[in-house]
């Protein structure tokens, strides 16, 4: 049996849902006994690869544009959203948000996952884009960042410039297609149990339990089983 159970997540920096998630998800463990058991593997999935960042255009507007939606009504459903995440502890800042394409956020991430710092590297991001209105296309940016968290910013600097982990990323969606995952936030628990979207924090503490009580007997994995929640999906749909 390894010494550690696998808890992989597929997300996007981009996605509101994704960090609701993220806070849902470390509630359950917080309640979690064997925390300490668990090897979180953050994964990349990009909601929109094509997109060119748009440092002048808001989030509200680049919302309205891709769903074909008034900007009152983009202002509208990023409210809710917001409203969401304060729920789970977390300020959003929509007005400041600069869209991003996110691969080399992802870059970033698996860079510090070298360090033992990828869960470190994803707050990180999440904050900077939601919260406080950073670039995350910006490679003087994920320097910044890359610092706070204690990274060797010249090995970060020749990485994002070499495109080191673009093929590391793209392994990353490769993989996602081929389970099937359409959209992000996706939890996967020992390649057995899986659940879809930022649920809340009792059905991730379920899960954990369960995939838990099995892996511990060494159990062979099956076909996953996944409880749906709010995802954001490739075709624009965050819902």
């Amino acid at each position: 049996m390894n010494n550690k159970m696998t808890v992989e997540i597929w997300s996007d920096i981009m996605c509101p849902f994704c960090y609701i998630g993220k806070r849902r998800f470390e509630a359950a463990l917080s309640a979690f006994p064997h925390a300490d058991r668990l090897q979180r593997i953050w994964k990349s999935f990009q909601l929109a690869p094509d997109l060119k960042t748009r440092p002048g255009t808001s989030v509200h507007a680049y919302l309205a544009e891709k769903k074909g939606l008034s900007i009152q009504e983009a202002v509208r459903l990023n409210g809710q959203v917001t409203t969401m995440a304060a729920q789970a502890g977390l300020r959003y800042n929509f007005d400041t948000a600069i869209p991003a394409n996110t691969l080399h956020a992802h870059c970033f991430a698996h860079f510090a996952k070298q360090y033992g710092l990828q869960d470190e590297a994803e707050e990180i991001l999440f904050r900077a884009y939601f919260t406080d209105g950073k670039n995350i296309d910006d490679y003087p940016t994920l320097l910044e960042l890359g610092e706070k968290i204690g990274l060797d910013t010249i090995a970060l600097k020749a990485a994002l410039e070499n495109g080191s982990f673009v093929r590391a990323v793209q392994q990353d969606i490769d993989e996602a297609q081929q389970l099937g995952i359409r959209g992000v936030p996706f939890f996967v628990f020992n390649r057995k149990y899986a659940v879809s979207g930022a649920q809340d924090s009792s059905v991730f503490l379920q899960t954990l339990e369960r995939a838990y009580d099995e892996w511990a007997k060494s159990e062979e994995p099956i076909r996953l089983e996944v409880a749906d929640g709010s995802a954001c999906t490739t075709d624009g749909d965050c819902g």
